[in-house]
Protein backbone atom coordinates (compact mmCIF):
# COMPACT_ATOMS: atom_id res chain seq x y z
CA UNK A 1 0.00 0.00 0.00
CA UNK A 2 1.07 3.56 -0.58
CA UNK A 3 1.12 4.23 3.18
CA UNK A 4 4.12 1.92 3.47
CA UNK A 5 6.09 4.27 1.27
CA UNK A 6 4.65 7.55 2.54
CA UNK A 7 7.84 8.51 4.38
CA UNK A 8 10.09 7.88 1.39
CA UNK A 9 7.74 9.69 -0.99
CA UNK A 10 7.40 12.62 1.40
CA UNK A 11 11.20 12.93 1.62
CA UNK A 12 11.51 12.87 -2.15
CA UNK A 13 8.66 15.34 -2.62
CA UNK A 14 10.17 17.79 -0.13
CA UNK A 15 13.55 17.46 -1.83
CA UNK A 16 12.10 18.15 -5.29
CA UNK A 17 10.14 21.12 -3.96
CA UNK A 18 13.32 22.45 -2.34
CA UNK A 19 15.20 22.16 -5.64
CA UNK A 20 12.49 24.05 -7.52
CA UNK A 21 12.32 26.70 -4.77
CA UNK A 22 16.07 27.31 -4.92
CA UNK A 23 15.92 27.57 -8.71
CA UNK A 24 13.00 30.01 -8.38
CA UNK A 25 15.16 32.33 -6.26
CA UNK A 26 17.81 32.21 -9.02
CA UNK A 27 20.20 29.66 -7.53
CA UNK A 28 21.91 27.87 -10.47
CA UNK A 29 20.41 24.45 -11.21
CA UNK A 30 23.63 22.57 -10.48
CA UNK A 31 24.08 24.30 -7.13
CA UNK A 32 20.43 23.75 -6.17
CA UNK A 33 20.75 20.03 -6.84
CA UNK A 34 24.05 19.88 -4.95
CA UNK A 35 22.71 21.71 -1.86
CA UNK A 36 19.54 19.62 -1.58
CA UNK A 37 21.41 16.35 -2.16
CA UNK A 38 24.13 17.11 0.38
CA UNK A 39 21.80 18.20 3.17
CA UNK A 40 19.34 15.43 2.32
CA UNK A 41 21.98 12.73 2.73
CA UNK A 42 23.29 14.52 5.85
CA UNK A 43 19.77 14.48 7.35
CA UNK A 44 19.30 10.78 6.60
CA UNK A 45 22.75 9.33 7.25
CA UNK A 46 24.96 11.89 8.93
CA UNK A 47 27.76 14.23 7.96
CA UNK A 48 30.38 11.56 7.21
CA UNK A 49 28.18 9.83 4.64
CA UNK A 50 27.24 13.20 3.10
CA UNK A 51 30.91 14.14 2.59
CA UNK A 52 31.65 10.67 1.29
CA UNK A 53 28.94 11.06 -1.34
CA UNK A 54 30.16 14.45 -2.58
CA UNK A 55 33.71 13.08 -2.76
CA UNK A 56 32.88 9.95 -4.72
CA UNK A 57 29.86 10.68 -6.93
CA UNK A 58 31.31 13.54 -9.05
CA UNK A 59 34.40 11.49 -9.93
CA UNK A 60 32.41 8.32 -10.62
CA UNK A 61 30.10 10.25 -12.92
CA UNK A 62 32.71 12.31 -14.76
CA UNK A 63 34.91 9.23 -15.30
CA UNK A 64 32.09 7.44 -17.15
CA UNK A 65 33.58 6.58 -20.56
CA UNK A 66 30.34 7.17 -22.48
CA UNK A 67 30.41 10.85 -21.50
CA UNK A 68 33.54 11.38 -23.58
CA UNK A 69 31.17 11.54 -26.57
CA UNK A 70 29.94 14.95 -25.34
CA UNK A 71 33.16 16.95 -25.92
CA UNK A 72 33.63 15.16 -29.24
CA UNK A 73 30.19 16.09 -30.56
CA UNK A 74 30.25 19.62 -29.14
CA UNK A 75 33.62 20.18 -30.84
CA UNK A 76 32.23 18.80 -34.12
CA UNK A 77 29.18 21.06 -33.83
CA UNK A 78 31.29 24.14 -33.04
CA UNK A 79 33.51 23.46 -36.05
CA UNK A 80 30.48 22.99 -38.33
CA UNK A 81 29.01 26.24 -37.02
CA UNK A 82 32.10 28.44 -37.25
CA UNK A 83 33.24 27.12 -40.64
CA UNK A 84 29.74 27.51 -42.06
CA UNK A 85 29.72 24.16 -43.85
CA UNK A 86 26.08 23.54 -42.90
CA UNK A 87 24.85 26.62 -44.77
CA UNK A 88 25.07 24.54 -47.97
CA UNK A 89 22.13 22.43 -46.78
CA UNK A 90 19.83 25.44 -46.69
CA UNK A 91 21.03 26.68 -50.08
CA UNK A 92 20.33 23.32 -51.71
CA UNK A 93 16.94 23.00 -49.99
CA UNK A 94 16.03 26.55 -51.05
CA UNK A 95 16.78 25.86 -54.72
CA UNK A 96 15.05 22.46 -54.81
CA UNK A 97 11.96 23.37 -52.75
CA UNK A 98 11.27 26.99 -53.72
CA UNK A 99 8.44 25.94 -56.08
CA UNK A 100 6.35 24.60 -53.18
CA UNK A 101 3.86 26.77 -51.26
CA UNK A 102 5.94 28.33 -48.50
CA UNK A 103 9.05 26.95 -50.22
CA UNK A 104 11.58 29.04 -48.29
CA UNK A 105 10.02 28.00 -44.98
CA UNK A 106 10.03 24.35 -46.07
CA UNK A 107 13.67 24.72 -47.12
CA UNK A 108 14.49 26.28 -43.76
CA UNK A 109 12.80 23.36 -42.02
CA UNK A 110 14.92 20.77 -43.82
CA UNK A 111 17.98 22.99 -43.60
CA UNK A 112 17.55 22.98 -39.81
CA UNK A 113 17.30 19.18 -39.88
CA UNK A 114 20.57 18.97 -41.80
CA UNK A 115 22.33 21.43 -39.53
CA UNK A 116 20.97 19.61 -36.47
CA UNK A 117 22.52 16.39 -37.71
CA UNK A 118 25.88 18.13 -38.01
CA UNK A 119 25.81 20.03 -34.73
CA UNK A 120 23.68 18.11 -32.21
CA UNK A 121 22.63 21.43 -30.65
CA UNK A 122 19.16 22.97 -30.86
CA UNK A 123 20.27 26.46 -29.89
CA UNK A 124 23.20 26.44 -32.34
CA UNK A 125 20.83 25.27 -35.09
CA UNK A 126 18.31 28.02 -34.35
CA UNK A 127 20.99 30.72 -34.08
CA UNK A 128 22.87 29.85 -37.26
CA UNK A 129 19.83 29.08 -39.43
CA UNK A 130 18.15 32.22 -38.11
CA UNK A 131 20.99 34.36 -39.43
CA UNK A 132 20.89 32.61 -42.81
CA UNK A 133 17.20 31.99 -43.47
CA UNK A 134 15.16 34.65 -41.66
CA UNK A 135 16.57 37.64 -43.61
CA UNK A 136 15.84 35.82 -46.88
CA UNK A 137 12.25 35.02 -45.87
CA UNK A 138 11.68 38.56 -44.62
CA UNK A 139 13.00 39.97 -47.91
CA UNK A 140 10.52 37.72 -49.72
CA UNK A 141 7.69 39.27 -47.61
CA UNK A 142 6.97 36.09 -45.64
CA UNK A 143 4.75 36.35 -42.58
CA UNK A 144 7.00 37.25 -39.64
CA UNK A 145 5.50 34.59 -37.39
CA UNK A 146 6.04 31.88 -39.99
CA UNK A 147 9.60 33.00 -40.79
CA UNK A 148 10.72 33.06 -37.17
CA UNK A 149 8.50 30.21 -35.96
CA UNK A 150 9.94 27.69 -38.42
CA UNK A 151 13.52 28.47 -37.36
CA UNK A 152 12.75 28.26 -33.63
CA UNK A 153 10.73 25.04 -34.05
CA UNK A 154 12.82 23.15 -36.61
CA UNK A 155 15.88 24.16 -34.60
CA UNK A 156 14.70 21.79 -31.87
CA UNK A 157 15.51 18.87 -34.17
CA UNK A 158 19.07 19.25 -32.89
CA UNK A 159 17.91 17.53 -29.71
CA UNK A 160 16.49 14.51 -31.55
CA UNK A 161 18.41 13.85 -34.76
CA UNK A 162 21.71 12.20 -33.82
CA UNK A 163 24.23 13.04 -32.62
CA UNK A 164 22.46 14.42 -29.55
CA UNK A 165 23.99 15.42 -26.23
CA UNK A 166 20.64 14.77 -24.54
CA UNK A 167 20.69 11.15 -25.72
CA UNK A 168 24.21 10.73 -24.31
CA UNK A 169 23.12 12.03 -20.92
CA UNK A 170 19.95 9.94 -20.90
CA UNK A 171 21.94 6.83 -21.82
CA UNK A 172 24.33 7.37 -18.92
CA UNK A 173 21.61 8.01 -16.33
CA UNK A 174 19.25 5.27 -17.55
CA UNK A 175 22.15 2.84 -18.22
CA UNK A 176 21.02 2.02 -21.76
CA UNK A 177 22.93 1.90 -25.05
CA UNK A 178 23.73 5.38 -26.37
CA UNK A 179 24.25 3.98 -29.88
CA UNK A 180 20.72 2.54 -29.82
CA UNK A 181 19.34 5.85 -28.55
CA UNK A 182 21.01 7.65 -31.45
CA UNK A 183 19.45 5.23 -33.92
CA UNK A 184 16.09 5.51 -32.16
CA UNK A 185 16.08 9.26 -32.79
CA UNK A 186 16.50 9.04 -36.58
CA UNK A 187 12.94 8.16 -37.65
CA UNK A 188 11.20 10.40 -35.05
CA UNK A 189 13.43 13.28 -36.16
CA UNK A 190 12.60 12.75 -39.82
CA UNK A 191 8.91 12.29 -38.98
CA UNK A 192 8.91 15.63 -37.15
CA UNK A 193 10.59 17.40 -40.07
CA UNK A 194 8.07 15.99 -42.58
CA UNK A 195 5.07 16.82 -40.39
CA UNK A 196 6.38 20.40 -40.06
CA UNK A 197 6.82 20.60 -43.84
CA UNK A 198 3.30 19.29 -44.49
CA UNK A 199 1.81 21.85 -42.12
CA UNK A 200 3.73 24.71 -43.79
CA UNK A 201 2.63 23.64 -47.28
CA UNK A 202 -1.03 23.24 -46.29
CA UNK A 203 -1.13 26.60 -44.47
CA UNK A 204 0.54 28.45 -47.32
CA UNK A 205 -1.68 26.75 -49.91
CA UNK A 206 -4.81 27.82 -48.03
CA UNK A 207 -3.44 31.29 -47.22
CA UNK A 208 -0.96 32.31 -49.95
CA UNK A 209 -0.31 35.76 -48.41
CA UNK A 210 1.69 34.02 -45.66
CA UNK A 211 4.41 33.20 -48.17
CA UNK A 212 4.47 35.00 -51.52
CA UNK A 213 5.91 32.89 -54.33
CA UNK A 214 9.66 33.27 -54.58
CA UNK A 215 11.16 34.46 -57.86
CA UNK A 216 14.71 34.54 -59.16
CA UNK A 217 15.61 30.97 -58.18
CA UNK A 218 18.16 29.62 -60.66
CA UNK A 219 17.04 26.04 -61.27
CA UNK A 220 20.15 25.37 -63.35
CA UNK A 221 22.13 25.46 -60.10
CA UNK A 222 20.18 22.56 -58.58
CA UNK A 223 22.75 19.80 -58.96
CA UNK A 224 25.67 22.04 -58.11
CA UNK A 225 23.92 23.12 -54.89
CA UNK A 226 23.11 19.51 -54.03
CA UNK A 227 26.73 18.47 -54.58
CA UNK A 228 27.89 21.16 -52.16
CA UNK A 229 26.08 19.36 -49.33
CA UNK A 230 28.54 16.43 -49.46
CA UNK A 231 30.36 17.38 -46.21
CA UNK A 232 27.13 17.17 -44.19
CA UNK A 233 26.12 13.94 -45.93
CA UNK A 234 29.58 12.51 -45.18
CA UNK A 235 29.24 13.45 -41.51
CA UNK A 236 25.69 12.21 -41.02
CA UNK A 237 26.07 9.13 -43.20
CA UNK A 238 29.36 8.09 -41.63
CA UNK A 239 28.05 8.45 -38.08
CA UNK A 240 24.72 6.71 -38.77
CA UNK A 241 26.23 3.82 -40.76
CA UNK A 242 29.03 3.36 -38.24
CA UNK A 243 26.59 3.19 -35.32
CA UNK A 244 24.05 1.06 -37.19
CA UNK A 245 26.69 -1.45 -38.22
CA UNK A 246 28.24 -1.55 -34.76
CA UNK A 247 31.54 -0.37 -36.27
CA UNK A 248 32.06 2.55 -33.89
CA UNK A 249 31.07 3.63 -30.41
CA UNK A 250 29.37 7.02 -29.92
CA UNK A 251 32.69 8.52 -28.75
CA UNK A 252 34.49 7.16 -31.82
CA UNK A 253 31.68 8.53 -33.99
CA UNK A 254 32.20 11.95 -32.42
CA UNK A 255 35.93 11.77 -33.04
CA UNK A 256 35.25 10.76 -36.65
CA UNK A 257 32.85 13.69 -37.06
CA UNK A 258 35.35 16.18 -35.63
CA UNK A 259 38.15 14.85 -37.87
CA UNK A 260 35.96 15.02 -40.99
CA UNK A 261 34.83 18.56 -40.14
CA UNK A 262 38.45 19.68 -39.74
CA UNK A 263 39.37 18.02 -43.03
CA UNK A 264 36.46 19.67 -44.86
CA UNK A 265 37.20 23.05 -43.29
CA UNK A 266 40.82 22.87 -44.46
CA UNK A 267 39.84 21.58 -47.90
CA UNK A 268 37.38 24.43 -48.41
CA UNK A 269 39.79 26.96 -46.82
CA UNK A 270 37.25 27.91 -44.18
CA UNK A 271 39.30 26.76 -41.18
CA UNK A 272 42.16 28.71 -39.65
CA UNK A 273 43.88 28.81 -36.28
CA UNK A 274 41.46 31.43 -34.97
CA UNK A 275 38.37 29.36 -35.83
CA UNK A 276 39.99 26.20 -34.48
CA UNK A 277 40.76 27.92 -31.16
CA UNK A 278 37.27 29.43 -30.98
CA UNK A 279 35.74 26.00 -31.65
CA UNK A 280 37.84 24.41 -28.90
CA UNK A 281 36.84 27.13 -26.45
CA UNK A 282 33.15 26.77 -27.36
CA UNK A 283 33.31 22.98 -26.98
CA UNK A 284 35.11 23.23 -23.63
CA UNK A 285 32.64 25.78 -22.26
CA UNK A 286 29.60 23.79 -23.40
CA UNK A 287 31.01 20.53 -22.03
CA UNK A 288 31.79 22.16 -18.67
CA UNK A 289 28.24 23.54 -18.37
CA UNK A 290 26.73 20.14 -19.21
CA UNK A 291 28.97 18.29 -16.76
CA UNK A 292 28.32 20.68 -13.87
CA UNK A 293 24.54 20.26 -14.16
CA UNK A 294 24.87 16.52 -14.78
CA UNK A 295 27.02 16.03 -11.67
CA UNK A 296 24.39 17.86 -9.62
CA UNK A 297 21.72 15.57 -11.09
CA UNK A 298 23.88 12.53 -10.31
CA UNK A 299 24.09 13.62 -6.66
CA UNK A 300 20.31 14.08 -6.62
CA UNK A 301 19.86 10.58 -8.04
CA UNK A 302 22.08 9.18 -5.28
CA UNK A 303 20.02 11.02 -2.66
CA UNK A 304 16.76 9.61 -4.06
CA UNK A 305 18.27 6.12 -3.89
CA UNK A 306 19.53 6.59 -0.31
CA UNK A 307 16.18 7.99 0.83
CA UNK A 308 14.24 5.08 -0.71
CA UNK A 309 12.24 7.48 -2.89
CA UNK A 310 13.14 5.65 -6.11
CA UNK A 311 11.90 2.34 -4.69
CA UNK A 312 8.74 3.98 -3.34
CA UNK A 313 7.97 5.56 -6.71
CA UNK A 314 8.36 2.18 -8.37
CA UNK A 315 5.89 0.59 -5.98
CA UNK A 316 3.38 3.40 -6.50
CA UNK A 317 3.73 2.98 -10.27
CA UNK A 318 2.90 -0.72 -9.99
CA UNK A 319 -0.09 -0.13 -7.74
CA UNK A 320 -1.70 3.14 -8.77
CA UNK A 321 -0.72 4.29 -12.27
CA UNK A 322 -2.91 2.70 -14.91
CA UNK A 323 -0.44 1.32 -17.42
CA UNK A 324 1.68 3.04 -20.06
CA UNK A 325 -0.97 5.67 -20.89
CA UNK A 326 -1.10 6.86 -17.29
CA UNK A 327 2.69 7.08 -17.20
CA UNK A 328 2.68 8.98 -20.47
CA UNK A 329 0.25 11.57 -19.10
CA UNK A 330 2.25 11.96 -15.87
CA UNK A 331 5.49 12.29 -17.84
CA UNK A 332 4.02 14.87 -20.23
CA UNK A 333 2.61 17.03 -17.43
CA UNK A 334 5.87 16.85 -15.48
CA UNK A 335 8.01 17.87 -18.46
CA UNK A 336 5.66 20.63 -19.61
CA UNK A 337 5.64 22.10 -16.11
CA UNK A 338 9.43 22.07 -15.73
CA UNK A 339 9.92 23.15 -19.35
CA UNK A 340 8.09 26.41 -18.68
CA UNK A 341 10.86 27.53 -16.33
CA UNK A 342 14.12 25.61 -16.86
CA UNK A 343 16.66 25.03 -19.60
CA UNK A 344 16.48 21.71 -21.54
CA UNK A 345 19.36 19.91 -19.84
CA UNK A 346 18.15 20.99 -16.41
CA UNK A 347 14.63 19.76 -17.17
CA UNK A 348 15.83 16.36 -18.32
CA UNK A 349 18.31 15.79 -15.52
CA UNK A 350 15.81 16.71 -12.81
CA UNK A 351 13.04 14.62 -14.38
CA UNK A 352 14.93 11.40 -15.12
CA UNK A 353 15.69 10.42 -11.48
CA UNK A 354 12.04 11.05 -10.59
CA UNK A 355 10.40 9.29 -13.56
CA UNK A 356 12.81 6.44 -14.30
CA UNK A 357 11.61 4.25 -11.39
CA UNK A 358 8.07 4.38 -12.81
CA UNK A 359 9.20 3.05 -16.18
CA UNK A 360 11.50 0.46 -14.60
CA UNK A 361 8.66 -0.84 -12.44
CA UNK A 362 6.30 -0.99 -15.42
CA UNK A 363 8.86 -2.94 -17.46
CA UNK A 364 8.65 -0.49 -20.38
CA UNK A 365 11.37 -0.12 -23.02
CA UNK A 366 13.79 2.56 -21.86
CA UNK A 367 15.01 3.33 -25.38
CA UNK A 368 11.44 4.29 -26.27
CA UNK A 369 11.19 6.27 -23.03
CA UNK A 370 14.39 8.11 -23.98
CA UNK A 371 12.88 9.23 -27.29
CA UNK A 372 9.74 10.47 -25.52
CA UNK A 373 11.89 12.37 -23.02
CA UNK A 374 13.91 14.12 -25.74
CA UNK A 375 10.75 14.91 -27.71
CA UNK A 376 9.24 16.50 -24.59
CA UNK A 377 12.45 18.47 -24.05
CA UNK A 378 12.08 19.70 -27.66
CA UNK A 379 8.57 20.93 -26.87
CA UNK A 380 9.90 22.66 -23.76
CA UNK A 381 12.28 24.65 -25.97
CA UNK A 382 9.22 26.32 -27.51
CA UNK A 383 6.73 26.77 -24.66
CA UNK A 384 6.36 30.08 -22.79
CA UNK A 385 7.45 31.73 -20.61
CA UNK A 386 11.03 30.51 -21.17
CA UNK A 387 11.04 28.88 -24.63
CA UNK A 388 14.83 28.93 -25.08
CA UNK A 389 14.76 28.61 -28.88
CA UNK A 390 12.23 31.42 -29.13
CA UNK A 391 14.59 33.75 -27.27
CA UNK A 392 17.52 32.60 -29.41
CA UNK A 393 15.57 33.60 -32.54
CA UNK A 394 14.54 36.87 -30.87
CA UNK A 395 18.21 37.70 -30.27
CA UNK A 396 18.85 37.13 -33.99
CA UNK A 397 15.99 39.29 -35.34
CA UNK A 398 16.23 42.06 -32.74
CA UNK A 399 13.37 44.56 -32.81
CA UNK A 400 12.19 43.59 -36.30
CA UNK A 401 9.86 40.92 -34.84
CA UNK A 402 8.15 40.97 -31.45
CA UNK A 403 8.35 38.10 -28.99
CA UNK A 404 4.57 37.70 -29.28
CA UNK A 405 4.79 37.26 -33.05
CA UNK A 406 7.43 34.54 -32.65
CA UNK A 407 5.38 32.66 -30.05
CA UNK A 408 2.28 32.88 -32.26
CA UNK A 409 4.27 31.48 -35.17
CA UNK A 410 5.58 28.68 -32.96
CA UNK A 411 2.03 27.75 -31.92
CA UNK A 412 1.35 25.95 -35.22
CA UNK A 413 4.50 23.89 -34.77
CA UNK A 414 3.55 23.00 -31.20
CA UNK A 415 0.33 21.57 -32.62
CA UNK A 416 2.46 19.42 -34.95
CA UNK A 417 4.67 18.39 -32.02
CA UNK A 418 1.57 17.16 -30.19
CA UNK A 419 0.66 15.02 -33.21
CA UNK A 420 4.16 13.56 -33.45
CA UNK A 421 4.33 12.90 -29.70
CA UNK A 422 1.01 11.04 -29.86
CA UNK A 423 2.27 8.94 -32.78
CA UNK A 424 5.51 8.10 -30.96
CA UNK A 425 3.55 6.95 -27.92
CA UNK A 426 0.94 5.02 -29.91
CA UNK A 427 3.45 3.34 -32.24
CA UNK A 428 6.69 2.62 -30.32
CA UNK A 429 8.15 0.88 -33.38
CA UNK A 430 8.74 4.28 -34.96
CA UNK A 431 11.48 4.69 -32.36
CA UNK A 432 12.49 1.05 -31.95
CA UNK A 433 12.69 -0.15 -35.55
CA UNK A 434 16.29 0.88 -36.29
CA UNK A 435 17.72 -0.13 -32.87
CA UNK A 436 16.11 -3.56 -33.20
CA UNK A 437 17.56 -3.99 -36.72
CA UNK A 438 21.06 -2.94 -35.64
CA UNK A 439 23.73 -5.41 -36.67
Amino acid sequence: MISEFASELTTGGVALAAVLLLIAVRIPIAMALFIVSFFGVYYLNGINVAFSVIRSVPFEFAAHWSLSAIPMFTFMGALAYFTGISASVFRAARIWLAHLPGGLAVATNFGCAGFAAASGSSTATAASMGKIAIPEMMAAKYDKGLATGVVASAGTLGALIPPSILFVLFGVFAEVSIAKLFLAGVLPGLLTAFVFAAMIIIRCKLKPELAPKTTGIDSSEKWKALFETWPVLLLVGGITVGLYGGLVTPTEAGAYGSAVTIFVGLLQRRLNWGILLESLQEAAATTAKVFIVAIGASLFTKFLAVSGTAYGLGQVAQSYIAGPFGLFIVTTIFFLFLGMFLDPIGVMLIAIPVLLPFYDAAGLNLIWFGVLVVKLVEIGLLTPPVGFNVYVVKSVVGNDVTLGQIFRGVGWFLFCEAIVLTLLFSFPQISLLLPELQF
